[in-house]
């Protein structure tokens, strides 16, 4: 299985939209669109499972760079999530 991300996607583009889209190119495992936490709505970009490397290989080709709903998408490998460190925001830090 290939995960693949998809990035550059109209707020307006719905998962099944999405699935519907990838599975031109082969088997879609699972489709999940980002959303802020806070607010719920859409970040643009998605992360799309395929069954088979081969196929994920077909669909990075034929989309990337390719327009959706006025968007050129941006469609490669996702990358391996990374462990970030946390904090930010000045949670935590002495005040003097």
């Amino acid at each position: 299985m290939k995960s693949l991300f998809v990035g550059n996607l109209s707020f307006s583009v719905t998962e099944q939209a999405l699935r519907t889209l990838m599975e031109t190119y082969g088997p879609v495992e699972r489709v999940s669109i980002m959303t802020d936490r806070d607010t719920g709505q859409p970040r643009g970009f998605a992360f799309v499972d395929m069954t088979r490397d081969e196929d994920a290989a077909k669909a990075i080709s034929a989309l990337n760079g390719k327009d959706l709903e006025g968007r050129t998408l941006s469609v490669n490998e996702a990358r391996p999530k990374t462990d970030r460190p946390g904090g930010g925001g000045g949670a935590g830090r002495k005040r003097w």
